[in-house]
């Protein structure tokens, strides 16, 4: 039997903290003044169209007059705007639309004056959204690239170190693209630890990566690039512009919403609903499967021994796990699904037969994976239901295939584009 009271505080708490991570606030807080030349808006990100309304808005109530520019989003994303173009490509594998608006955004940026205005609205996928790979690689050579880099398993950090050093628009080139004008950047962080330069690799924000960086990172997590793209990274067709250039000296980069505030807005709201809550970190990273026997082992320690948290609690997480694709199914028998649901289905085989834990786990942009899910719930019945149906839960977790044990149980969360993207979202509720 499902604990639809629970579930339905578990909902409250994912919309508190979607709702958590609209950027309006900061970036009034931080808006620029209103330059003596244009204003060119250019942006990235599942949540890029959502971030130009706002500022619209903003831009309007400082009576700065008109925008003018074009961002890039998912099919399915868009909104209506007044000034600003709005383009549409493929996640998570790039596509010819994608290209095309790479180079309509370094168009955008190019020949501009000092007396120009840049404003960039990034967010998360924008790596996928800006494909415009180094010469000699192809379109098809970046989808091969980004192919290996999902089924590596590798961190977020090592997969966009290597997208940078691998592209003619990202690791800051972008805003190199934009000097002498000033490049003002807007960032909704889906980096584990919000580090602006890697969100949707950072097109404005340069760091202090290397090539050699990414090529230790293609070594450490064993991927499999294509030949050409390795032999770029050998070159210094790789070196992309540091921090110290002066292209950026009059630049800024804001974060103006993350993980954290997300998390710390849900956790408020489990407060008044007389839910201890505690975050245990806004930024994990790890195998999906692994992380949520961590989970777990804390959700059933609580539940059987009442520590280290008291009960009735609610234990939050967000950050970005990974799903390791190995063996017979690297080749492409695997199944649906995304690194939220795998973290459940793993999750509720942890805690099978336990009736006092009730979680969710869900993508803040509203699709988890290759399936237009946000993510699912669970419970210690769920497996139980499962195999009542006749299926092994063990079956469809060596499958990558959680989205269908969760399909089957009419357990998935389903909520749209959300127009924002702060990661993942874990609630586990223990009475």
């Amino acid at each position: 039997m499902k604990n639809n009271n629970d579930r339905q505080l578990l909902n409250e708490l994912f919309d508190c903290a979607v709702a958590a991570a609209n950027p309006e606030c900061l970036m009034e807080q931080f808006l620029p003044a209103k330059p003596k030349g244009r204003t060119i808006v250019v942006g990235a990100g599942k949540g890029s169209a959502q971030m130009v309304l706002a500022l619209e808005k903003l831009w309007d109530k400082a009576g700065y007059g008109e925008l003018e520019g074009a961002v890039v989003t998912c099919y399915g994303h868009a909104t209506s705007l007044r000034s600003i173009e709005v383009l549409e490509a493929s996640h998570p594998l790039p596509d010819e639309n994608g290209l095309k608006a790479a180079k309509k955004l370094v168009r955008l940026v190019q020949g501009l004056s000092a007396d120009d205005l840049v404003i960039a609205l990034i967010c998360g996928g924008g790596s996928a959204l800006l494909p415009l790979p180094l010469e000699p690689l192809t379109l098809e050579d970046e989808i091969a690239i980004n192919e290996a880099l999902l089924k590596s398993g590798a961190p977020i950090g090592a997969m966009n170190t290597i997208r940078k050093h691998l592209s003619q628009i990202k690791g800051g080139r972008l805003a190199y693209y934009a000097a002498p004008a000033r490049v003002v950047s807007f960032i909704v962080s889906d980096i584990p630890g919000d580090i602006a330069s890697q969100v949707a690799s950072g097109p404005t924000v340069a760091d202090w990566s290397t090539r050699e960086d990414a090529l230790k990172f293609v070594s450490q997590y064993h991927i499999a690039l294509p030949p050409k793209a390795v032999s770029v990274l050998k070159s210094d067709l790789a070196k992309a512009p540091t921090p110290d250039n002066p292209a950026f000296e009059k630049n800024a980069a804001y974060i103006v919403a993350s993980a954290a505030t997300s998390l710390e807005a849900a956790a408020a709201h489990a407060r008044k609903a007389g839910l201890n809550a505690i975050i245990l970190s806004d930024s994990i990273e790890g195998e999906a499967k692994d992380i949520a026997l961590m989970h777990a082992a804390i959700a059933r320690e609580i539940a059987l021994k009442n520590r280290p948290f008291e009960k009735p609690v609610v234990m939050l997480s967000g950050g970005e796990t990974t799903v390791t694709i190995t063996g017979a199914y690297n080749k492409g028998d695997v199944g649906k699904g995304g690194r939220n649901s795998e973290f459940l289905l793993s999750f509720s085989m942890a805690i099978e037969g336990e009736s006092s834990i009730t979680a969710l786990a869900a993508d803040t942009d509203g699709r988890d994976g290759s399936e237009f899910n946000a993510g699912a719930f669970c419970d210690g019945n769920s497996c139980l239901r499962l195999k009542q149906q006749g299926f092994d839960p063990a079956t469809f977790l060596a499958r990558h295939d959680a989205w269908s044990a969760f399909n089957m149980l009419d357990d998935l969360l389903e909520t749209g584009p959300t127009g924002t993207n702060v990661n993942d979202f874990r609630a586990i509720i223990v009475r």
